[in-house]
């Protein structure tokens, strides 16, 4: 049971390290780095605990969670590149002006 703590332990330090990246940066792709490390927490508990209990199921999450980090990767780029090319910066400010 100690190495399932540790994991689950570490998974939760994975995920504020990486709450705190989103907070705390203004540019759009440190805050995508930061997504990808909070997501990386969920990730590994899930596999940890699916490796704990003998079952599938953890790495099944896993995979849908690996896609769910490709498809918020992709749009975060998008809107990365659409204000670098029309506002000419990366700040998550000026994504307030993409609405209108």
């Amino acid at each position: 049971m100690t190495g399932l703590n540790a994991l689950l332990a570490l998974s939760g330090g994975l995920f504020v390290t990486g709450l705190f990246g989103v907070l705390a940066r203004r540019t759009i792709v440190l805050q995508l780095v930061s997504l990808e490390i909070m997501l990386a927490g969920p990730a590994l508990a899930f596999v940890a605990a699916g490796a704990h209990h003998g079952a599938v199921e953890g790495t099944a999450m896993f995979l849908l969670v690996l896609a769910l980090a490709a498809a918020e990767v992709a749009v975060g780029l998008a809107i990365y590149l659409h204000l670098r090319r029309h506002e000419g910066g990366g700040d998550a400010d000026a994504t307030a002006r993409l609405r209108g």
